[in-house]
């Protein structure tokens, strides 16, 4: 074999006596076939298969295989994204002519897509009250195709009623879809209360490290797992075996890390209440919170996320005091390692039920730091706040 040759071909070596607890990162865009009768039938492979890179390698059905079991599905998609996950879904299960209903709640890129993208091409959106429950029935037309949840509410926390949307959409033909990243599944399962699409943006706590960005969709109905393996073979989406890699190591610590910043988050939210600068703090497992109920029925616990609705008058002062901050940093996103405050206002972005706070919302996100000092960092800005 000539050196040309051997620079492109790389030899065999042992691996006996080789055995590594992580999952090889397997790159690849190219597959190649035994025969040229196999790369003739690659399509008999199948969505499961391996015929192209961009459809999925060792590493990616790996992460896939894993979600799809802490969700007890049946098929789990990555994209690259959480927004494209919910892109993704929301182009599987519509089509011109039909309709989707949104929560006042859902991730502002949602409705977002719904206005710019979905409308002019003949796909309605109605934005519904989050707590509508089986009420929900009165806005589902023949048309409506999709429901979606978002529970909680990424900024004002509502909890759905998420068992009886669902057997009010399935009552009338539509398909259910949920973001779930606040609780991950392994504090929320939507698949056994009665949803078909459980999307997740698996940069936050899958993630864990604030350096990843990737969504999933998983599902129970392997039709539903072969309309959106064509929708994305269709578009050309897919991801790569690096950031699959990075999710299969954040997933390892993600129950211990989300153990401590649910405790955390709790007993910051609760002291929190004290202070004169907050009017109303939203945490799912406080009495207070919309849909608590929900929460304490079908949930296994809280994660590291919650909020403060500041009293209006702070808003003057909130700019000097987020900036002189030593341990939270200020930013979007959460599920990270480091402790995280967003201001949020969300009452222009309201239509279905009108917010009625004038003041700001602040969303915060418990990190890994040590508890102490997040604390002193937190209380120090609340006094701040409240300074004549």
């Amino acid at each position: 074999m000539h050196d040309l040759t051997q620079c492109v071909r790389h030899p065999a070596v042992s691996h006996d006596g080789f055995a590594s607890l992580a999952v090889p990162t397997y790159r690849a865009s190219t597959i190649v076939f035994d025969t040229a009768a196999d790369y003739a039938q690659r399509q008999q492979r199948g969505p499961d298969g391996y015929t192209y890179g961009l459809h999925g390698t060792p590493t990616t059905r790996t992460l896939e295989a894993q979600l799809t079991a802490l969700h007890r599905g049946e098929r789990t998609v990555l994209l690259p994204s959480g927004q494209s996950a919910i892109a993704i879904t929301l182009l599987t299960a519509l089509l011109p002519g039909e309709h989707v209903l949104i929560p006042d709640t859902a991730y502002p890129p949602v409705r977002g897509f719904c206005v710019n993208y979905l409308e002019p091409r003949g796909i309605a959106h109605t934005v519904y009250d989050p707590m509508l429950g089986a009420g929900i029935a009165a806005l589902i037309r023949p048309e409506t195709k999709l429901v979606w949840l978002e529970s909680p509410g990424s900024t004002t926390m509502e909890v759905q009623d998420i068992p009886a949307i669902a057997a009010a959409a399935h009552a009338a033909g539509a398909l259910v879809g949920c973001d779930n990243t606040w609780a991950t599944p392994l504090l929320f399962k939507p698949l056994d209360h009665g949803v078909d699409f459980v999307m997740e943006a698996l940069t936050k706590y899958v993630g864990g490290h604030s350096d990843l960005l990737l969504g999933s969709v998983t599902v129970r109905d392997i039709t539903l797992h072969r309309r959106l393996k064509d929708t994305m073979r269709m578009l050309g989406i897919g991801i790569g075996p690096d950031e699959a890699a990075l999710a299969l190591r954040g997933i390892e610590t993600m129950g211990v890390r989300l153990a401590h910043v649910g405790r955390v988050a709790l007993d910051f939210a609760s002291r929190a209440a004290s202070f004169g600068a907050v009017e109303r703090v939203l945490h799912p497992a406080l009495p207070s919170c919309p849909g608590h109920e929900f929460w304490k029925r079908d949930f296994a616990g809280a994660s590291g996320v919650f909020s403060l609705v500041l009293k209006p008058e702070t808003t003057p002062r909130l700019d000097g005091a987020l900036s002189a901050m030593t341990r939270f940093g200020i930013g979007a996103s959460w599920g990270g390692t480091r402790s995280l405050l967003v201001p949020m206002p969300v009452r222009t972005d309201r239509v279905a039920v009108p917010w009625t706070e004038t003041g700001l919302i602040l969303r915060v996100s418990i990190g890994l730091e040590d508890t102490n000092e997040l604390w002193d960092d937190l209380s120090t800005l609340l006094r701040a706040l409240e300074a004549r």
